[in-house]
């Protein structure tokens, strides 16, 4: 993916990122969401900063941002990822250069730790999280419904060798 550009995600991008949003929720294995929120919703509960997208052609391939974990100050280094790739540009590493591209912006935020919640059926998602270096610490069993059936989840984190070190 040579022609691949990451940059920050504005505001003007929401179509295009909801979109790629709605492509995840139709695969059934990508997100305990049902629907896609409005831009206000999603904008109150992620980051401000480490929002990004990547593109070619100036067409939208993808996106990760992270949310907080909590809001209590001991968690201030803590994120979650959310990172969504266009069911057209899927298995051609676009999520390894998400990935990369906030792990390196996240630590000039100030953040120690990285965790991501993955269905045990989104093997494409595991495998690139498993790639860019985050470990498998355990599974939550039946942990949420979708569309009435329980689901297990993956958690995976990946701790920085730069921030929080101390």
């Amino acid at each position: 993916m040579n022609d691949v550009t990451t940059r920050t995600m504005l505001p003007t991008d929401w179509s295009s990122v909801a979109n790629i949003y709605q492509e995840g929720i139709d695969t059934g294995i990508a997100t305990f969401e049902t629907n896609v929120p409005t831009f206000e919703t999603w904008d109150i509960a992620h980051m401000s900063t480490c929002r990004f997208i990547a593109e070619s052609n100036q067409q939208i391939l993808g996106w990760v941002a992270l949310s907080p974990v909590s809001n209590r100050c001991v968690y201030g280094g803590v994120a979650e990822i959310s990172i969504y790739v266009s069911k057209n540009s899927r298995g051609k590493g676009l999520g390894k250069l998400l990935l990369e591209h906030v792990i390196s912006a996240s630590e000039q935020e100030g953040i120690w730790t990285l965790q991501s919640g993955v269905f045990p059926t989104n093997y494409g998602s595991i495998k690139v999280h498993e790639a860019t270096g985050f470990r498998k610490i355990g599974k939550r069993e039946r942990v949420g419904k979708l569309h009435g059936k329980w689901v297990d989840n993956v958690l995976f984190e990946k701790r920085s060798s730069v921030v929080g070190i101390d």
